[in-house]
């Protein structure tokens, strides 16, 4: 039998991020072009290639208990079909059959019949148990006869049973856990919040909402924090609009829209004119502070210093007069300390808090990573209060719930810094709901339909002799 055009794709797609290390999200739209998929066709190729890549560590541990070998011997190219054929056995609404035999014919395309005979036997097992079955199996909810039931009663337990019913690492789970209050309950609902929507953002003085919204059409409303957003409910792709393709508006995820507001809703006392954005590459909270700005009569110096990356910016910023993009590091000033009025660090992170925009990257993040990455938090953050003049203000903004890269990296750099005030920012989000206790706020998908993305204000102030 012929593979099938969706399952082919999927499968082109996983061995592309796995033999590549490509990214699924620019991946896959080039495969669909390439197969000229779309409609249902485009939509079941997507739901399989990126559910096989979200899910790929629960899928492997429920492979490894039908392998008669450890999976790590197992070739990649066969394990990829495997992959396709568990997701589809375990979680779409493809009989067993035709995910079996489809996913047979596959590895017998890509591989040959030796394994073809081998993918049949593994995927008749796993189609043995459903999926809450196989987790059953795999994690109990409670400890077998004569096993001890120790800790805290089951945390640990449930936390792994968690990550793997969710298809998220389990260092992922716990930092989840610990930056919620170790309340699981509401971990589970964070974990499982996975389905995320497009997102519009409606660049000011170029166009306004309710134009962007009539052009996005049915399916289309507005964001409900952001004055400048658009929920695109239905589908499709952004890029065809006319606003997109022309720079009127850009795809952007209200919670990051949410954090250059914060910072610009900030009260200032003195001067407002000069703003810095000191990790500003690929240009989307840059775009949307330059024109605040040029409507503010601010100027926006923008800096990346990876070449690539302030190319893209450069465009994102093209026809505003009143931003400039800057080649530089931001730990290395290439302005004058103390003469920024308001100042965004974006900061290099994991992206935790954008794991289900990109299916894979849950299983490149390494459990070292948040604190290897603190270090230059650090580094940035200082830099950044170091080029606010005394009364301004900074925003520190990660795109992760990691406390490591949040609340730990704000509180490092405040004990060092006596010239340095935390302001509540909830202040600065007025009208959206469960913000915490402040005074940093985090915000997640469950609660927010947003990334999960953190915001720390910090106001500069002049050091008094009793400081010093």
């Amino acid at each position: 039998m012929s593979v099938d055009a969706p399952r082919r794709t999927a499968y082109a797609l996983l061995r592309a991020v796995h033999t590549r290390d490509a990214y699924a999200n620019l991946t896959l739209p080039r495969l669909l072009a390439e197969g000229a998929l779309t409609g249902r066709d485009a939509a079941f190729t997507t739901e399989l290639g990126y559910g096989a890549l979200r899910w790929q560590a629960s899928l492997d541990a429920v492979l490894a208990a039908c392998v008669d070998r450890p999976l790590d011997v197992v070739d990649r190219a066969v394990l990829d079909g495997l992959r396709l054929g568990a997701y589809q056995l375990l979680h779409m609404r493809v009989p067993a059959h035709a995910a079996v035999s489809a996913t047979v014919d596959l590895v017998r395309e890509a591989t040959g019949p030796g394994p073809a005979r081998f993918a049949n036997a593994v995927l008749r097992r796993v189609a043995a148990r459903d999926w809450p079955s196989w987790i059953e199996r795999l994690a109990p909810a409670r400890p077998g006869a004569g096993e001890p039931d120790e800790g805290p009663p089951g945390a640990e337990r449930a936390l792994v049973r968690m990550a793997l019913q969710r298809g998220y690492p389990e260092w992922v789970a716990r930092a989840f856990a610990q930056a919620l209050g170790d309340d699981l309950a509401e971990t589970d609902r964070a974990l499982a919040a996975d389905r995320p929507m497009v997102h519009l953002a409606a660049r000011p003085g170029r166009i306004d909402r309710e134009a962007l919204l009539r052009q996005a059409g049915v399916g289309a409303r507005p964001a409900p924090w952001s004055p400048y957003g658009v929920h695109l409910t239905g589908g499709g792709d952004p890029g065809a609009l006319d606003a997109v393709r022309t720079g009127r508006a850009q795809v952007q995820d209200e919670g990051s829209q949410l954090m250059a507001l914060a910072l610009v809703a900030t009260p200032l006392e003195g001067p407002d004119r000069r703003w810095l954005d000191l990790c500003a590459g690929p240009g989307g909270k840059a775009a949307l502070l330059a024109g605040l700005g040029a409507q503010r009569g601010a100027h926006v110096l923008a800096v990346e210093p990876r070449a690539h990356r302030a190319a893209l910016l450069a465009d994102a910023l093209a026809g505003v007069d009143t931003a400039q993009t800057v080649v530089a590091d931001g730990t290395r000033p290439a302005w004058r300390g103390g003469s920024m009025d308001r100042v965004l660090v974006d900061a290099p992170c994991t992206g935790l808090g954008a794991l289900r925009r990109r299916p894979e990257a849950r299983w490149r993040r390494k459990p070292e990573d948040p604190i290897r990455l603190g270090q230059l938090q650090c580094a940035l953050l200082h830099a950044a209060l170091d080029a606010a003049r005394a009364g301004g203000v900074v925003g520190y903004v990660t795109c992760s719930p990691h406390p490591a890269e949040t609340v730990a990296v704000v509180a490092a750099v405040l004990e060092a810094r006596p010239d340095v005030d935390w302001v509540d920012a909830r202040e600065s989000l007025r009208g959206v709901p469960d913000l915490g206790p402040g005074p940093s706020v985090q915000l997640w998908p469950h609660r927010h339909g947003t990334d999960a993305m953190f915001l720390a204000l910090l106001r500069r102030r002049a050091l008094s002799a009793t400081d010093a």
